[in-house]
């Protein structure tokens, strides 16, 4: 008898024991995958004088501050001149997940360097929420722009080529901007097009153009010189949302029209980064159960949850031979959580106060 207990006790051992190295690797895994969710800032170059008052530290220093700015500009609409206010080095430091050199080298007395640096996702979007700021989900679009200058001081309307918006739009773009604009190709038949519907060339829908191009967003830029000042009137079509706004611009005679360009450009940035904004004030707990024995199934389920751009964060709460429970949360509502797994092979049962997981 005695036998038959110690033969049941240590089989039973070594299942705790192999189930608590699997819990063990899971944890790790689940920290690992965290990490490849960061916010990652690539190709940052630093150049520096190389002299008897070179330090390798100032470099950090500097590669740290532009990545931190390059990081605010692409996930908010803080302005440029504002983001001296919103952190010090100290602060940037604290959220600095990882970093690397990728390369470096001396020439003509300086010392050029390209970084790779790594935001921690959760420390980034707590220290916002304190701020008061939104941030939004850096999510990139390709859409279709249609600019047309019409000048009224010489009675013309300028297109393609002869427009001066449509040859230099591309020309400069930054880094941290998420809109790549696909500008239509020099077509005879969209000149006459556009010609034939002049005079009411603000209400023209131009269904025409687009439906050749396979893109689904788009925006009509129609910008009014007159004198020293330009009007533009944006037709903004993100996510099949359209937007109608003006916008008014001084401009002198010398003056390049890349500032205008850039003006537009930042504009259309905070439309797109609006309808993609995260709201930090939600925190939306999710309870999800998982059978800890399905191995594949909880990678798989981990691989999502950090490919998910509102979950503020997740962890292991508890677990048995049996199952494992998740703790989620979530800055948007239960249907957006459920409609992102929809596409997936991951199925959620809703029916209990904790989902499980199939």
């Amino acid at each position: 008898m005695l036998n038959t207990l110690k033969k049941k006790y240590s089989f039973n051992s070594s299942i705790y024991i192999l189930f608590f190295i699997f819990l063990i690797f899971f944890i790790k895994f689940s920290t690992i995958s965290a990490k490849a969710n960061s916010y990652k800032i690539v190709d940052l170059e630093i150049s520096k004088t190389y002299d008897n008052n070179f330090k390798k530290e100032d470099v950090i220093d500097i590669a740290f501050k532009k990545a931190f700015k390059e990081l605010i500009l692409r996930i908010t609409t803080i302005k440029n001149d504002e983001l001296n206010q919103l952190a010090n080095l100290k602060t940037i430091y604290s959220l600095v997940e990882s970093f690397s050199i990728v390369d470096e080298k001396f020439t003509d007395n300086k010392y050029v360097s390209r970084f790779e640096v790594e935001f921690d996702k959760k420390q980034v979007l707590r220290y916002l929420e304190k701020k008061n700021i939104f941030p939004s989900i850096p999510k990139e679009k390709d859409l279709l722009l249609i600019p047309i200058l019409i000048d009224n001081n010489k009675k013309q309307i300028l297109l393609f080529s002869e427009n001066s918006f449509y040859m230099n739009w591309n020309k400069s773009n930054k880094k941290y901007h998420l809109l790549n604009y696909i500008l239509p190709n020099e077509d005879i038949e969209d000149i006459n097009i556009i010609k034939k519907n002049i005079n009411n060339i603000e209400e023209y829908s131009f269904n025409e153009i687009i439906s050749k191009y396979d893109i689904n967003d788009y925006i009509i830029l129609i910008l009014f010189q007159k004198k020293n000042n330009f009007s533009a009137l944006m037709k903004t079509n993100l996510n099949n949302k359209l937007v109608i706004s003006n916008k008014n611009f001084e401009w002198e005679e010398n003056q390049s029209i890349e500032k205008i360009i850039e003006d537009l450009k930042i504009e259309f940035e905070n439309q797109w980064k609006k309808l993609n904004i995260i709201n930090v004030s939600i925190k939306l707990p999710i309870t999800l159960s998982v059978n800890s024995k399905n191995y594949k199934l909880i990678q798989n389920l981990e691989k999502k949850l950090n490919e998910l751009d509102l979950i503020s964060n997740f962890y292991i709460e508890s677990f048995n031979n049996k199952k494992l429970i998740y703790k989620i949360i979530y800055n948007s509502t239960p249907d957006k959580f459920i409609n992102e797994f929809s596409n997936s092979n991951i199925k959620l049962n809703t029916g209990q106060s904790i989902w499980s997981v199939e």
